[in-house]
């Protein structure tokens, strides 16, 4: 039907990313489903989180990335899937991958990127072995014949920044910084 919303669903809803997509695609007026572990979660800020989320208008469905049962479940009640993992899950998305294709009726696939691309870009570890990550996701996807879209919105500066990029620190570092590669390298801001 001609002004039909797309029907979407939202895995990784709760974290960095996803609250903000699944908040934009309920504000855009798309039925939207979040795919969550537990609707009733003992940290308060999720807690809060998905009751904000139910009061907007966004369905709950219980379900787990490896719960393949669940996910395909969820994924046939919408026409699009937008993935937010996080990066410690992003080689995971081959479950969301076969979910997809055992369901047979998503229209576009979003996989967790949100960074550089992958398939342009030249990294130095640690970014390297994350994008490699990314780069087979995306050759899975095509593999499948699944619709996808890529984006690639480059680097995040406020998640990087209060650490000065320093991976896997929680705020500024005191006593060293870790140039990447051999400190020659140029970088456009």
């Amino acid at each position: 039907m001609a002004g039909e919303k797309s029907k979407i669903l939202i895995i990784g809803s709760t974290g960095y990313i996803g609250k903000f997509i699944t908040a934009a695609s309920v504000r855009s007026g798309h039925p939207t489903f979040a795919l969550v572990r537990d609707t009733a979660p003992s940290d308060p800020a999720k807690a809060k989180l998905l009751d904000d989320f139910n009061a907007s208008g966004v369905t709950l469905v219980q379900g787990d990335l490896y719960d393949h049962g669940s996910l395909v479940k969820a994924i046939k009640q919408v026409d699009v899937v937008i993935s937010t993992v996080g990066f410690l899950q992003l080689a995971d998305q081959t479950r969301i991958i076969a979910a997809i294709k055992e369901a047979g009726n998503v229209k576009r696939f979003f996989p967790s990127e949100f960074g550089n691309d992958v398939d342009r870009g030249h990294a130095v570890e640690p970014a390297k072995s994350t994008f490699a990550i990314k780069a087979q996701i995306r050759r899975a996807i095509e593999a499948e014949g699944i619709p996808y879209i890529i984006v690639s919105s480059n680097f995040f500066a406020g998640y990087f920044l209060p650490s000065l990029g320093q991976a896997g620190e929680a705020g500024l570092p005191t006593d060293k910084v870790v140039i990447l590669g051999d400190g020659n390298t140029k970088a456009y801001i």
